[in-house]
This record gives structure tokens, C-alpha cells and sequence, in this order.
């Protein structure tokens, strides 16, 4: 029998999955997103638009930018059998999120910090715009565990979540609109030509990065943690810029136990424990709530597709 589009649209959510978890996220200038990351980069040099114009730039351009990247997912999925798409929307969507890679390049931070500091102030340069020459141990670790924390939403949650609500399209609009507020959305020179950035990606983010901490709390309930959890994100949760991530932060940091620290910008929790000894507990709590929020998508849409086989819709 056929699968219907939302039966198939589940099947795809959790082979993508698998394929993350198989592949990581291979290193390729024909990527998606690394083309992708050429295409901002050619238009978001702000040296190229003079003041007045920067702001009205970046709002053409991100439109732009959105349309051109979602559209080959949307006629993909339109136009491919069902077979095909089985098949190949998987990779698809994929190439919109990075699970694996983010565990990887945390434990890189780890590992890099057994042959010590210097090292892994190397290392988590690679994944953190502060300034990483004066970070000791804990500050490293928090840095890196902060960038895992916050992409738990970013990187994986929101790019399913539009996709089970909007199918490849909706991951691949999300991934583009992400993908620009990492190269543009930052208070610096580039604050007019990415203002539209920084503000859609808070948009696009709002929900999921609730339903993440949600989840976090859920879990962080069944380990005794509930009253530490929520008083942490009412005490420091709006503390970091922007809507979400400060949000997600302090949530895996009152349920941990730990603190995240951006020297000179924000202390997040309390410091009960040190990051040495809870970082298993983040990798555990980040691994459990991405597949919590990925077994309640993909098993809605298949309920979903069973009432639209059993009804004939």
C-alpha cells in the first residue's frame, strides 16, 4: 500500500535520524548549507551597501536567500514519487539539522582539554565568537557545553519541528533563516544588514526552544530536579541575549546543577557541580529530549496518517 504524504513524512523524520546518526554531517563544499554559507557570504559583506540601504538589504536578501534555498526541498517533495521520496528525503532533511556533529564537536572540547588548556581553548574557538585566550578549565567547558545546549533548539528541535508541521520545505526554510543569523545577526558592523536575521531566527525559534525547555523540565522532574529547574530559569533564563537560548541554558543548568559562565556577560545556575563531572548528565539530558520530542512528532504523524488512510481523505 501507498504511504499517504504524512505517514511518509513521519517514515523520513526518523530515517533522518538513523542517516545523522550513521554520517554525522560530512565535510563537503557541495553540502546544502555550505553552499548555502557562500551565498550569505557573497551578499552580507556590509562594505558593499552603504548605511541607509544596509537594513532594507538585509530584509530583500533574506527573503532572497529563503525562497532559493527552500525551494528545491519544496519541488523534491512535490513532484517525487513516493518511493523517492522515501528514499532520499531522509539525506534531505538531514543535511537541515546536525546531531551528531554537535555531540562531536563538544567531546572534541573534552578531549582536547586532556592535553591541555591551551588546546582546548584552541579547540572550542571553532565553536564560539567570544574571545577564548584568557578562558580557563571551566570556562572552556562551559563555552562548549553552552553552544551544545543552545543548538539542542537551533539545531536539531527547530528544523523538525517545521519540518513535521510543513515537510522539507518548512526544514529548509528554518535552516536558511538559522544559517543567516549565524553569519549576520550580530551587534557589531553588521547590525543593520542583520537585523532581519537576528530577528526572524528569534521568531522562528520561540516555539521550539519553549517545547525544549519542556521537555527539559519533564525530565529533569523524574531526577528530583523540578524546584532547582524552574528557579533557574526564572532567576537567569532572560539573562543571555536574545528570546530563547538563555531560556534553554538555564534550564540544563538548573537541572545539572552547573553554571555557564561568558566572563564579563552572564553567569547562568548555581555551580553545585563542576562541568567535569555533569557533562555525561548534559549529553544524557540533551539525547533523551531530542528523542522524546522526535518519537511525539513522528508518532503524530503517523497517527495522523492513519486517520487519513482509515477515513480517505
Amino acid at each position: 500500500m501507498v504511504p499517504s504524504a504524512v505517514t511518509g513524512a513521519g517514515i523520513v523524520l526518523f530515517a533522518s535520524l538513523l542517516v545523522d546518526r550513521a554520517m554525522g554531517d560530512p565535510e563537503s563544499p557541495w553540502h546544502p548549507v555550505a553552499i548555502l554559507g557562500r551565498f550569505i557570504g557573497w551578499w552580507g559583506k556590509t562594505e558593499n551597501y552603504s548605511p541607509k540601504v544596509q537594513c532594507i538589504a538585509g530584509v530583500a536578501l533574506w527573503f532572497i536567500t529563503v525562497v532559493l534555498f527552500a525551494l528545491p526541498f519544496y519541488y523534491f517533495a512535490a513532484v517525487s514519487p513516493w518511493y523517492i521520496y522515501l528514499f532520499l528525503g531522509p539525506f534531505l532533511l538531514k543535511s537541515c539539522f546536525a546531531w551528531r556533529a554537535l555531540e562531536d564537536h563538544t567531546l572534541a572540547v573534552v578531549n582536547a582539554l586532556k592535553d591541555g588548556v591551551e588546546n582546548g581553548r584552541t579547540q572550542v574557538k571553532m565553536l564560539v565568537s567570544r574571545e577564548t585566550a584568557n578562558l580557563g578549565r571551566e570556562q572552556i567547558l562551559s563555552a562548549g557545553y553552552e553552544s551544545m545546549t543552545e543548538n539542542i533548539t537551533d539545531s536539531i528541535i527547530s528544523p523538525l519541528f517545521y519540518f513535521s508541521l510543513f515537510g522539507l520545505a518548512g526544514a529548509a526554510v528554518y535552516r536558511a533563516a538559522n544559517t543567516m543569523d549565524a553569519m549576520l545577526g550580530y551587534r557589531d558592523e553588521r547590525i543593520r544588514l542583520g537585523w532581519c536575521s537576528a530577528r526572524m531566527d528569534d521568531a522562528l525559534n520561540f516555539l521550539p526552544a519553549r517545547l525544549t525547555v519542556l521537555f527539559l523540565l519533564l525530565y529533569f522532574s523524574f531526577k528530583g530536579r523540578f524546584s532547582s529547574t524552574v528557579r533557574v530559569i526564572c532567576r537567569d533564563g532572560h539573562k543571555r541575549p536574545g528570546f530563547n537560548g538563555g531560556l534553554v541554558m538555564a534550564a540544563m543548568a538548573g537541572g545539572t546543577g552547573i553554571r555557564f559562565e561568558k566572563p564579563g556577560v552572564y553567569t547562568i545556575g548555581d555551580g553545585e557541580r563542576s562541568l567535569d563531572a555533569a557533562g555525561p548528565d548534559i549529553l544524557r539530558a540533551s539525547r533523551i529530549v531530542i528523542i522524546t520530542f522526535a518519537v511525539l512528532a513522528g508518532g503524530t504523524l503517523f497517527l495522523l496518517g492513519s486517520l487519513i488512510n482509515s477515513t480517505g481523505i
